[in-house]
């Protein structure tokens, strides 16, 4: 009975803040960020663009679209990805906030000629992968309740398994993410 009557009192909150908030803002602007894979090479550069809009105070979303490189096992293998994800964003306080979602990655995976001789092929794949995180929000112009651009930086891990072909002699490359984000979000 009492979990029962917390998901409700929860759900309550949440609707009494959707409901009783202003009109919904929206913000659009260029990402810059640094990822590294488990066992990727090197940490590379990510770029692209995001889409967030603040539902209420304590919640809001956020689409974006990244381009992101690596190699594994010494430039033998490399991903090329363009990750497109979707997640929801919870603020504690108005400028922190908690990040949860799903990306969908379409990825080209390239092996070495070496690797070629071997029997891996070039490939192509869709993979779905989660995501979780924490980050701020800083308003920029105008007011805090109404800022004309906001700077977002945040960090994320990433959940993903690519289905690598078989390298003599290695083992399973682990490929799981973290990525750091630079954002100038622009209201619309």
């Amino acid at each position: 009975m009492f979990r029962k009557m917390m998901f409700v009192c929860f759900f309550a909150l949440i609707f009494a803040d959707v409901l009783f908030c202003q009109v919904p803002t929206s913000y659009l602007g260029p990402q810059l960020g640094w990822q590294k894979a488990s066992d990727a090479d090197n940490a590379k550069l990510m770029i692209g663009g995001a889409f967030r809009t603040k539902l209420s105070p304590a919640f809001g979303l956020e689409a974006s679209v990244n381009y992101r490189s690596e190699d594994y096992d010494n430039g033998s293998v490399s991903v090329t990805s363009w990750p497109v994800m979707v997640t929801g964003l919870i603020y504690p306080l108005p400028i922190l906030y908690g990040a949860i979602g799903a990306g969908w990655y379409n990825t080209s995976i390239s092996y070495s000629n070496d690797l070629h001789l071997f029997g891996a092929s070039d490939q192509t794949e869709q993979k779905f992968g989660w995501h979780f995180g924490a980050g701020v929000e800083i308003p920029l112009g105008m007011s805090i309740n109404s800022p004309g651009a906001i700077l977002t930086g945040d960090i994320r891990y990433v959940f993903l398994n690519y289905d690598f072909q078989q390298m003599p002699g290695s083992p399973g490359l682990k490929n799981d993410f973290i990525y750091m984000t630079v954002g100038l979000l622009f209201s619309l």
